[in-house]
């Protein structure tokens, strides 16, 4: 599904127009990133939460040479799914 097919969808649920889901749909990615921004957490108990964690700099190795290269440290998005997600997905 991307994103055009889950506006689509919400909008088909919800019972509003195309233009609202997709409000929605960017207003929610938009606080989940300036949360995310922020150092913080964002949890929907049942579905899963995001957090960013920081990922060290480390040597590694061009495929191609076999030379050693710098890996610059950078923070990274992490979800984690929470139990009512997993237990739909595997069901």
């Amino acid at each position: 599904m991307n994103k055009t097919e889950l506006i689509d969808a919400m909008a088909a649920d919800a019972g509003i127009s195309k233009a609202a889901g997709k409000k929605a749909l960017e207003s929610f990615l938009g606080n989940v990133e300036g949360a995310l921004k922020k150092g913080g957490r964002v949890s929907l108990v049942g579905f899963g939460s995001w957090s960013v964690s920081e990922r060290a700099a480390r040597d590694g190795r061009n495929p191609q040479t076999g030379a050693t290269i710098k890996i610059a440290a950078k923070k990274v998005v992490k979800f984690k799914a929470g139990s009512d997600l997993g237990n739909a997905v595997n069901n």
